[in-house]
């Protein structure tokens, strides 16, 4: 009876620590919801691949510049991974305050440590082509509240920066034109880019494949470079 009891208490104590870290993380979502985002870009480059490529697969954008380049946060947070991937190659996570995680793939060395905390143009480490990579470049991904190995919760940075075609020139440390709103997307229609798939283009603007085409009277799924899409009401 007695064990009985201890179980039963461990369990009600365990349920209201879940339940307040639970509170805790959405109330911070809803103090960044609002927020004005004001992010730099992480490194200097040419961006050589974009969102949503790869039939759907690349979850992140590419900027391309020298081994050795630096690589910046894009803004104050804390460390939440840093170590050595097959994939990434060296790779550190950045945690947000506004319920972002960012990642800075491939580099050549990292030189922040898991848990530190980072401000906005700290160099966290150097561009490289470590991991699964075919020349030195940043792979620069953000997630929504956080990375999962089926990367579900990223988003498209051009939310974020406003801007990212391919063959473009970016520098680091600058910002987008136009602040971003937390939770906002820039626009409610999509211009298609070559490589573009109705599918990346529903994940980019969290929707659908259906509903862009109900949106759009689309019978089928076959887009064309150009095209303009609506993506929301």
């Amino acid at each position: 009876m007695v064990e009985y009891i201890k179980r039963l208490l461990l369990g009600i104590i365990m349920m209201v620590i879940i339940t307040i870290l639970i509170i805790g993380s959405k109330q911070s979502i809803a103090r960044a919801e609002g927020m004005k985002l004001s992010w730099i870009w992480p490194a200097d480059g040419v961006i050589t691949d974009v969102f949503g490529t790869r039939n759907g697969q690349h979850k992140g954008i590419d900027i391309a510049d020298v081994t050795g380049t630096p690589v910046l946060s894009v803004d104050d947070g804390r460390v939440s991974k840093s170590y050595y991937s097959d994939t990434y190659g060296h790779v550190v996570f950045i945690k947000h305050e506004t319920g972002y995680e960012t990642v800075y793939a491939h580099l050549s060395k990292r030189e922040v440590q898991e848990g530190q905390m980072v401000a906005k143009g700290q160099k966290i480490g150097l561009m490289g082509s470590t991991g699964e990579s075919s020349g030195p470049h940043l792979h620069f991904e953000i997630h929504q509240n956080e990375w999962t190995e089926t990367k579900e919760n990223s988003i498209d940075p051009t939310k974020i920066f406003g801007i990212g075609e391919i063959g473009q020139h970016v520098s680091a440390g600058s910002m987008p034109t136009k602040a971003v709103e937390v939770g906002k997307t820039l626009s409610d229609k999509y211009t298609v880019k070559s490589g573009d798939t109705l599918w990346g283009i529903a994940n980019k603007s969290e929707t659908t494949v259906h509903d862009i085409k109900q949106l759009n009277d689309l019978q089928s799924e076959i887009i064309v470079p150009g095209q303009q899409l609506v993506v929301e009401q």
